[in-house]
């Protein structure tokens, strides 16, 4: 079995940017003849469109976009290039939001996860994510074909036999969230039954240092990738598990939240993914999970960029005295005055009042100067406080609420 999925994973810098400047403009043409897009894309000249700062100029398209477009273009919005019909398979999640699904080879891009967990040929994979309307299930079941992998379509519940099939059929590979593999190991234990599994490819959960541990101490190499029912796989851990590799077929920027403006490298802020599936092309999609850049390439050798992995949710807005404060409001703030670098909003509790600080990065500055555009920009009074440039917290958030709900 080759270390690697494909020369992709491997090709320089100068290379990747080549085939960005190849591809981005043919997207981004495919795009601009989508209904769904309506006016988002008309001003832009696709031929300009070649790398990833250029992408910083276009609209972010969000999950409650996609849902309007839905609703007024079913199932898709207007925002496939195929017809519903043409699809192999058509899934919901909540929302309802539609998303389309392929069946050619690795068209979810989850191959090249699997085969860095060391899933190949002469693996059968215990498929535990869903196969019921949501599609987790087929993405990785579309992985496990790209690899020549079988598949035990398994989905969720019904443990005992669970157990039972991984014993009886040889299961070699668990797929699925990182505490349910626990679950199926613990009861067979229980039924007296040894299992075969080595191999654990996991996603929609947290894999805590303690649950990877564990599962090593049984031996079974535990990795973890980062996934969406839209884009499919977006990047994934290789066997040096330090942050998360892109995928290859997808173009990710990171974003101060609320906004399309791209963080400084190695800030926290919200992931937006550019999507070079043509089935399927999504223009800087917010995913609404933080992330950061990650210097450096990968000890596994694999030259593409990595991320940090999940660091929460971008979406922090917040109800402060009754009206919800969000992050687009706070970016409003920042970009109304030049001086400022970074805000941050924080909610807190006096006397079973709701109190409201914002904090501004600024050098010096009179505090009360700033009072009349929080107002505007959070429609809001509340505290302001100026604090030295490159003091708040690299963590992503721009609203922090500290009130206690026990």
């Amino acid at each position: 079995m080759s270390k690697y999925f494909d020369e992709l994973e491997t090709r320089s810098a100068d290379e990747r940017a080549a085939a960005y400047a190849r591809a981005l403009p043919e997207q981004i043409e495919r795009a601009k003849g989508l209904a769904g897009y309506g006016d988002r894309l008309k001003a832009v000249d696709p031929s300009a469109v070649k790398s990833v700062a250029d992408l910083a100029a276009l609209p972010v398209l969000r999950k409650s976009d996609l849902g309007q477009a839905q609703g007024a273009s079913a199932p898709f919005g207007g925002l496939t290039t195929r017809a519903a019909s043409q699809f192999a398979h058509v899934f919901q999640s909540p929302g309802p939001i539609y998303e389309p699904g392929g069946d050619s080879h690795d068209w979810w891009r989850m191959g090249r996860f699997l085969h860095a967990c060391g899933v190949g040929k002469g693996d059968i994979v215990q498929n535990c994510f869903g196969y019921h309307l949501t599609p987790a299930g087929m993405i990785f079941e579309n992985g496990a074909r790209a690899v020549g992998a079988a598949v035990l379509p398994a989905g969720t519940g019904q443990t005992e036999l669970q157990a039972r099939a991984a014993h009886d059929i040889g299961v070699t590979a668990y797929a699925g969230t990182p505490d349910y593999l626990k679950i199926i190991l613990d009861k067979a234990d229980e039924m007296g039954l040894s299992l075969s599994i080595t191999k654990a490819a996991v996603g929609g959960g947290a894999l805590f240092p303690s649950l990877r541990q564990e599962y090593a101490d049984r031996g079974i190499a535990c990795l973890q990738c980062y996934a969406t029912a839209d884009l499919g796989n977006i990047a994934y851990e290789s066997e040096a598990q330090e942050g998360l590799i892109l995928d290859e077929g997808v173009i990710v920027e990171i974003v101060t939240p609320g906004t399309g403006d791209p963080v400084a490298p190695g800030e926290v802020g919200e992931v937006v993914v550019t999507t070079l599936n043509p089935d399927y092309p999504l223009i800087r999609f917010a995913t609404g999970d933080l992330s950061a850049m990650m210097d450096g390439e990968s000890p596994c050798g694999r030259t593409n960029t990595r991320i940090k992995g999940w660091m929460g949710r971008a979406d922090q807005t917040t109800k402060i005295k009754g009206m919800f404060v969000r992050p687009e409001q706070v970016a409003a703030l920042v970009a109304k005055h030049a001086e400022i670098a970074k805000a941050r909003v924080i909610a807190s509790r006096e006397g079973e009042m709701d109190v409201m600080t914002v904090q501004i990065e600024a050098e010096g500055g009179d505090a009360e100067g700033y009072a009349g555009s929080v107002a505007d920009a959070l429609k809001l009074k509340g505290r302001v406080e100026i604090v030295a440039p490159g003091s708040l917290p690299n963590d992503g958030k721009v609203i922090e609420d500290q009130r206690s709900y026990d």
